[in-house]
């Protein structure tokens, strides 16, 4: 089966110059098929490039398996573009613009939800279909008409959070988090969510580069809390998990957090035991066909799925779905209208794509680690169970 054809930001380039300087005269694509460009901007450098991988590696698996490993839809061919934001909103947006002014339709990802964010409005204004990947800021949902989402995001973690605690009233919560537009997106959530019927919610934000985080469990622990809800990201989190050890925290309260990646396994140390655990994603918690799919294209690729790969999977899906109805000619109102309201099976199981604000309905987990420390499955809640509220499109 033909592979779908991915290209770098320079291989691209390169590639534009050589057919630009070889082709024949009224020649057009070499294979002489119609085409769409689709543009991956996200992270494969800075903090959370390991995220960006997991998306485009899911993203490569899911237009293998939409498209039946042709990589076109419809005979039109779908080509990937691949740019690295490094996690920075500027270059964000400068690839987005200069993606935009190439004439590419559609634009997907960014693990960074500063990035994201900035992205969301530029597609608006050009009315260019963005479907943004793993950043979980709820700022994306309902943003405007051109912007949908291929992850979860934090309303859906904290009502996940919501279910497995119980009640909450007349308990304190302390929400930890770094302050930037992920953390402040939780803390904001949090409140929103459980900050109700008696619950008192404060928060704690640490600097994103602060090495030294004595002074923030500190500060948690002497708000005296009953639950801590903790949302980190970066390579400070086993810092930050063992200075709450070492200051008390985990014992003095119910700690909640969200399961990171494979590779912050080991980083929750002995912490491990004393935290509970909800769930985006957990490798090998689903078996729909999806999963299956992804997992015989991995397994070929000698790749492991991790958190964010559903993500990239249902990016896949969602473009397929908006090229099939947007045509060559990429009609971006035909691609809004087909994605709203849109119901498909992804890795994790019934996705739908909510037509009034574009929030993506999903099932979400909660889970435990093992005794040999990797996490299972030990609660699933459907998509209507940590359904965000619904918001005004712009």
């Amino acid at each position: 089966m033909r592979r779908p054809l991915f290209l770098s930001a320079a291989v691209a380039l390169l590639a534009t110059a050589f057919t630009a300087g070889c082709s024949s005269p009224g020649s057009g694509a070499a294979s002489g098929a119609e085409e769409v460009k689709v543009a991956l901007i996200t992270s494969t450098s800075g903090p959370l490039a390991s995220y960006g991988e997991q998306y485009l590696r899911g993203f490569e698996a899911g237009l293998d398996h939409a498209t039946d490993g042709t990589g076109a839809v419809d005979g039109v061919e779908i080509t990937v573009l691949e740019d690295d934001d490094g996690g920075d909103p500027a270059k964000g947006v400068s690839l987005a613009k200069k993606r935009i002014g190439q004439g590419v339709p559609i634009i997907a990802g960014s693990a960074v939800s500063g990035v994201a964010t900035q992205i969301a409005p530029v597609a608006a204004q050009n009315k260019t279909l963005y479907i943004s990947g793993p950043a979980a800021t709820d700022a994306l949902t309902g943003v405007n008409r051109y912007t949908f989402r291929s992850g979860r995001q934090t309303y859906q973690d904290v009502l996940t959070a919501k279910n497995i605690l119980g009640g909450s009233k007349g308990k304190k919560v302390v929400v930890l988090a770094q302050d930037n537009a992920f953390g402040q997106a939780n803390a904001a959530a949090v409140k929103s969510v459980l900050g109700t019927g008696g619950t008192t919610v404060s928060e704690v934000l640490a600097p994103p580069a602060a090495t030294d985080l004595t002074p923030v469990a500190s500060k948690v622990k002497a708000a005296r809390p009953d639950m801590v809800f903790v949302a980190w990201a970066g390579d400070t989190a086993q810092s930050m998990w063992s200075t709450l050890d070492q200051q008390g925290v985990l014992d003095a309260a119910t700690v909640v957090t969200g399961l990171d990646s494979r590779a912050s396994y080991p980083v929750f140390g002995k912490a491990r035991e004393k935290v509970t655990l909800l769930a985006h994603y957990v490798p090998g918690a689903a078996d729909t066909p999806e999963a299956q799919a992804m997992r015989t294209y991995f397994k070929a690729k000698n790749w492991e799925e991790d958190l964010f790969t559903p993500d990239g999977f249902n990016a896949a899906q969602m473009v397929v779905e908006a090229v099939r109805a947007g045509g060559a000619k990429g009609d971006t109102d035909a691609m809004v209208k087909a994605l709203e309201g849109f119901s498909f099976s992804g890795v994790k199981g019934p996705n739908t794509v909510r037509a009034a604000d574009h929030a993506l309905l999903q099932p979400t987990f909660q889970a435990q680690f093992t005794g040999e420390g990797t996490p299972r499955v030990a609660r699933t809640f459907p998509a209507g169970q940590v359904a965000p509220a619904e918001t005004r499109i712009g």
